[in-house]
């Protein structure tokens, strides 16, 4: 089975980053391309990372935030005490997510209001829109 791999362009394409931003995440030691020479090759797992450190930066996640999780999902822990840990870790975050799902939900009922508050005031004074 061969296995496929992704050019830094490829990948830049799909997901709408410069190269310097596969490259920062890989200088941040988010990113593991396999080298030849001086071409980087992103394997489908890399190419799954990518999307989710994009997907957490949408989120508003830190650097430090992304690392975490990433270590959660994709370095399980062995020992009792890791799992433990690795278990309160997951509930913080799961907190965390959820606390910004209400922010975020909050926040857009806030904007459809003012969205109302503007169309109301756009037909008192006679403004189509």
């Amino acid at each position: 089975m061969q296995r496929r791999f992704y050019s830094i362009t490829e990948l830049t394409r799909e997901f709408g980053v410069s190269t310097r931003t596969l490259r920062f995440y890989e200088d941040e030691g988010l990113l593991q391309p396999e080298r030849r020479g001086r071409t980087r090759l992103y394997s489908e797992n890399e190419r799954l990372l990518i999307k989710e450190i994009l997907r957490s930066r949408r989120i508003g996640l830190t650097l430090a935030e992304i690392r975490n999780i990433l270590t959660l999902f994709h370095r399980p822990p062995t020992e009792m005490d890791q799992l433990k840990q690795t278990m309160d870790e997951i509930k913080s975050r799961r907190e965390d997510l959820r606390q910004k799902r209400r922010d975020i939900d909050e926040m857009m009922t806030e904007l459809d209001n003012a969205e109302e508050t503007c169309l109301a005031r756009l037909a008192e004074i006679g403004v189509g829109t």
